[in-house]
C-alpha cells in the first residue's frame, strides 16, 4: 500500500550520482519533485521507465519540477546506469532501504523496491501516487497527466 494523497511525504538525505547527497527539506525546499522508486539499475522494466522519464523530461523541467529516481542500488552502479542511458536526472541510492520503507516502497521479506512513483507539490505533500511493477512506462503518462490538471 501507498501513502496517501495529501499527506507530507517523509523527509530523507540521500547519496546521489552527482557526489552530493540531496535532503528533501533542504535542497528540495519549496520545490515541487516526483520521487519515483525502482527495483533494479539495468533490469529491463527499470530501464524502460528511466529512459521514458528522460525522454519526457522536458516537459517535467518546462513544469518546473524535478525527477528524481530511487533504488537500492549503490552509487557507483547508479552512475554506470546513468551514463548508459544518459539520463538528465539524478537517482538517489537507498542502500539500507529505509527511505523505500518510510515511503511503503519495499517488498518485504525479499527488501526489493517496488515501482511506485509520487508527485510532491513545492510543500512536498503528496498530490499524487502511482504503483504498477509492470506498467513502467505508464508512471510517466500518470505524472505527466496529473501535473497538467494542477
Amino acid at each position: 500500500m501507498a501513502l496517501k494523497v495529501g499527506t507530507l511525504a517523509p523527509d530523507f538525505t540521500l547519496p546521489a550520482t552527482n557526489d552530493k547527497k540531496i535532503s528533501l527539506s533542504k535542497d528540495l525546499a519549496g520545490k515541487p519533485c516526483i520521487l519515483y522508486f525502482y527495483p533494479k539499475d539495468f533490469t529491463p522494466g527499470c530501464t524502460k521507465e528511466a529512459c521514458e522519464f528522460r525522454d519526457q523530461f522536458a516537459a517535467f523541467r518546462n513544469l518546473e519540477v524535478d525527477v528524481f529516481g530511487i533504488s537500492r542500488d549503490s552509487v557507483e552502479s547508479h552512475k554506470k546506469f546513468k551514463e548508459t542511458h544518459k539520463l538528465p536526472f539524478e537517482l538517489l541510492s537507498d542502500v539500507s532501504g529505509s527511505v523505500c520503507k518510510a515511503y511503503e516502497a519495499l517488498i518485504p521479506i525479499i527488501g526489493i523496491p517496488k515501482r511506485i512513483s509520487y508527485l510532491l507539490d513545492k510543500d512536498h505533500k503528496i498530490v499524487a501516487v502511482y504503483q504498477d511493477f509492470f506498467g513502467a512506462e505508464e508512471h510517466i503518462k500518470a505524472m505527466l497527466a496529473k501535473l497538467k490538471n494542477l
